[in-house]
């Protein structure tokens, strides 16, 4: 399910090539391989002090 943010853009945040974009893949396959409640959170957790500090621009 799309959204704002995301297992990938968590942890790899932008992407500018090939190589990067296989990772960001990568990523988006292992979170659809281990959907739960408590990654989700872990989500939520990693993305709030991005938006406070501003850091994703």
């Amino acid at each position: 399910m799309p959204g704002v943010t995301g297992w990938a853009q968590v942890n790899q945040g932008h992407v500018t090539g090939v190589d990067q974009a296989a990772l960001k893949l990568a990523l988006d396959r292992y979170y659809l391989a281990r959907l739960s409640p408590w990654l989700d959170l872990l989500i939520v957790a990693k993305t709030v002090p991005v938006l406070l500090s501003g850091a994703g621009r």
